[in-house]
């Protein structure tokens, strides 16, 4: 008998789906990819609808649903917290309390009724808590038959940080840290003091911080003031929020702004508006007490559980450059981390806590390789349905069946400069483009990290764009001594950030061919501060992938690409052929590969 689990996560932010047969994880996705609602937190049915056809069942063959928190205890949660505070917040309170009442105190009953639509009911609804779902998505597809579970985030129902232990088909939770303390939600109102939207713009934050100088006094003196003001740090990892300086628990903002530009002497930044040096230095001052924290946090969950290996999730494990600083410091062995560490990767976790702990079934561990299928678990699509997409938009397309000649192509086009919308196989679950929904460029032009972002990516300057490099090359580029195939860590370019290449043969670029060493820098991926966040692609897990970055070598001395997300500001990364050719067409992207097709821009310009 087939079984088929499904984990649901929904109405916060990251809606998504994900579905297990027999305890094999066949396909997950966000629903903002379908409905194409940045961050979409309503019932994800058409990510239901997706999982279920890749798995070749209909919704009466489903035997589980697992959601990914505790409605009542979230209920809980926010009547003690605006109790705590009254008489502060009685006008929000007014206002939350309708909607909890009407939609989300009576979610099984909401659950049930949306389930009902599609044809799912009578079955059994499961409701782990939000952290070990979390924990569970970390440790269940991780590599490791034992290891430390550290869970960070803004808030679940109560816990906002978790240390568990994780032992063949178990998952014990030792310590945790409950709201309003809370090291996502302290990251979460800098990002929104700094003009970024919370529960998305973290990682802007992240990208900004590099550009805020660590030498100077005045990060100094704001590291200072956010540990002598804003919250209390303990030796192991824990903390406490000064709450006269918040007002995310009572009301709609984040910060008591007239307080926190009272202790840093500068106001709100403005959304889209410049930005200084001193918003820089805030920015840097922030995420070096967040690494703080985190270093803390893993001290202690090594020392609680004694265990080589570390897993993590929750949204603050998106945070690279910590999980870089975590690496290095070299306090486990192992460290993997769920590429879909935020709410969306909730689903995936509750399915999981649903077979083994519920279920009690034990656990298929392959050796050194993980279960996520290298996150390529969302639809695809055939050549035939790409070329329809093709035809109804009456485009000009090459068709290139043979892959050699495609990425030998394709290598020769990115190596004169070009920019490449890149769409293969199953797309990626979780914020990461991974090689199948990206768009290329050669690291080694230093004018492509702002010509990406100006006229592609249409976003802010400062962003940094991703390296990703063939595996068996990772330690000539990049202080890195492991595989990251899912983005996940920033380490240091290595310095001097120039590589010695002997060069030879009639295959690499002509600026290069008779040299016997050739300084090769790759400035489109190197951030200021000389670092990148790294994802090394193997032929096992990303075949074709990896024989276009084996064939932009040949071409270049170098198998490394730009590598980033296949959207533009504000938009979900794109999920089928016909949003990626109205992506191509509405930037300045130069070449667009979809599945065997190849399209040149200036031929299609008058379409």
């Amino acid at each position: 008998m087939r079984e088929a689990i499904l984990g649901i996560s929904a109405y916060y932010h990251d809606s998504a789906a994900t579905l297990l047969l027999n305890g094999e994880l066949i396909a997950a996705a966000q629903e903002e990819r379908f409905s194409r609602l940045k961050n979409d937190s309503s019932f994800p049915e058409k990510s239901i609808n997706f999982v279920l056809e890749e798995a070749g069942i209909s919704c009466s063959d489903v035997t589980a649903i697992a959601f990914y928190d505790k409605p009542f205890l979230k209920f809980e949660r926010l009547l003690e917290t605006y109790h705590g505070f009254a008489p502060k917040g009685l006008i929000n309170f007014s206002k939350a309390m309708p909607v909890w009442l009407k939609e989300k105190l009576f979610l099984k009953k909401t659950l049930k009724d949306e389930l009902r639509k599609i044809g799912i009911s009578k079955i059994p609804i499961l409701f782990p808590e939000h952290h070990l779902s979390h924990a569970a998505s970390a440790f269940f597809p991780s590599p490791f038959r034992e290891a430390a579970i550290l869970t960070i985030d803004g808030v679940g129902e109560w816990a906002t940080t978790t240390i568990s232990i994780g032992k063949d088909n178990g998952i014990k939770i030792i310590k945790e840290l409950h709201f309003p303390h809370s090291l996502g939600l302290l990251y979460s109102s800098f990002t929104y003091y700094l003009g970024f939207r919370v529960n998305s713009g973290e990682y802007k934050l992240m990208g900004l911080a590099p550009y805020g100088n660590p030498q100077s006094s005045q990060t100094k003196e704001f590291e200072e003031k956010i540990v002598n003001e804003l919250v209390d740090i303990r030796d192991d990892g824990s903390i406490l929020l000064n709450m006269e300086y918040f007002n995310f628990a009572i009301g709609l903002k984040m910060t008591n702004d007239a307080k926190w530009e009272k202790l840093f002497g500068v106001p709100p930044r403005t959304p889209e508006s410049g930005i200084d040096q001193t918003y820089k230095n805030l920015a840097r001052a922030i995420q070096n007490i967040t690494e703080l924290v985190v270093l803390k946090l893993a001290e202690t969950a090594r020392s609680l559980t004694n265990c080589k290996n570390l897993v993590l999730a929750g949204g603050v494990a998106l945070n690279c450059v910590a999980n870089g600083k975590l690496l290095s410091k070299k306090i486990f062995e192992n460290i993997w981390i769920q590429p879909a560490a935020g709410d969306s990767g909730g689903s995936l976790g509750a399915a999981y806590a649903a077979w083994h702990i519920w279920k009690g079934k034990e656990r298929n561990i392959q050796g050194r390789v993980d279960s996520m299928k290298g996150a390529y678990l969302g639809p695809e699509f055939s050549n035939k349905q790409i070329l329809k997409i093709l035809k109804a938009y009456q485009a000009n397309y090459e068709l290139v069946n043979d892959t050699d000649e495609l990425c030998e192509s394709i290598a020769d086009k990115i190596s004169e400069g070009k920019i490449v919308g890149w769409f293969q196989g199953r797309m990626e679950f979780g914020p990461r483009a991974l090689g199948n929904r990206s768009i290329l460029a050669d690291p080694g032009n230093p004018e492509m990290q702002k010509t990406l972002n100006l006229k592609i990516k249409f976003r802010e300057s400062f962003r940094p764009f991703a390296p990703s490099v063939i595996q068996e090359d990772v330690q000539d580029f990049f202080m890195l001594d492991r595989p990251s195939p899912y983005m996940l860590f920033v380490t240091e370019v290595k310095k001097p950030s120039v590589r010695a290449l002997t060069v030879k043969g009639t295959n690499v670029n002509p600026s290069l061919q008779n040299l016997d060493i050739a300084h090769i820098e790759l400035p489109a991926v190197t951030h200021v501060d000389f670092t990148a966040r790294v994802q090394s692609v193997s032929k096992e897990g990303n075949p074709l992938f990896w024989k276009l970055l084996k064939a932009f070598k040949k071409k270049t001395g170098y198998g490394v690409l730009v590598n980033t997300s296949f959207n533009v500001r504000g938009q979900p990364i794109v999920c089928n052929p016909e949003e990626a050719f109205k992506g191509f067409m509405h930037t300045e992207m130069d070449y667009l590969v979809l599945g065997n097709y190849v399209l040149n821009k200036k031929d299609n310009l008058n379409l």
